[in-house]
């Protein structure tokens, strides 16, 4: 009895084996074990955009404006870094400037066309004094967050807010808070 079920086992495993060889040697193709994904989502991209900005300066409470530059790589779905270069200098009274220089991890989220965002930048900031008497660079930490609406399937993006809050860290006469919202354009180059 023992004889018979040991080559009634052995029959099988090798009908299994054999019926395995054979199917993977004609099949002529890998065999895949997961489905064809249902939908894609934005995955990684690289986009370059310009922005119009308008800032409280908190110096003597000047309103100053200008424009940014900005690059955002998205590395992984959700998470990305964006770097900027903002200069502030229009509607300025006795030759105030600000500059900053910054970057910083940003995370979004996607939903259709709109992605909301939070970003944390920190980099340099320039400060031109009033008549041009001095000019300092500071440590800027600046959270922000933000809303970008894709035009359709296609590759540019409107920036509709971006909020962004400076600390310029050991500044002259103490910390230094401009604050400020920003509006632009942007185009996904990879």
């Amino acid at each position: 009895m023992t004889r018979n079920l040991t080559q009634t086992m052995t029959r099988k495993l090798a009908v299994l084996l054999l019926t395995l060889a054979c199917g993977c040697a004609g099949c002529g193709r890998t065999l895949h074990a997961q489905a064809i994904a249902a939908a894609n989502g934005p995955g990684s991209y690289v986009a370059v955009g310009a922005t119009g900005s308008a800032y409280q300066s908190d110096y003597g409470q000047h309103q100053i404006v200008g424009g940014a530059l900005f690059l955002d790589a998205n590395l992984y779905r959700r998470i990305g870094i964006e770097a900027e270069a903002r200069y502030l200098r229009i509607h300025s009274d006795e030759d105030i400037s600000q500059a900053s220089y910054l970057i910083g991890p940003k995370i979004s989220t996607h939903t259709r066309n709109l992605r909301p965002y939070a970003k944390l930048l920190i980099g340099r900031g320039q400060f031109n004094f009033p008549f041009n008497y001095a000019e300092g660079s500071y440590f800027v930490v600046a959270p922000g967050a933000g809303l970008d609406w894709r035009i359709g399937e296609g590759r540019i993006s409107v920036r509709i807010i971006d909020i962004e809050y400076q600390d310029w860290l050991f500044f002259t006469f103490g910390s230094l808070h401009p604050y400020g919202a920003s509006t632009g354009l942007s185009i996904r180059v990879f």
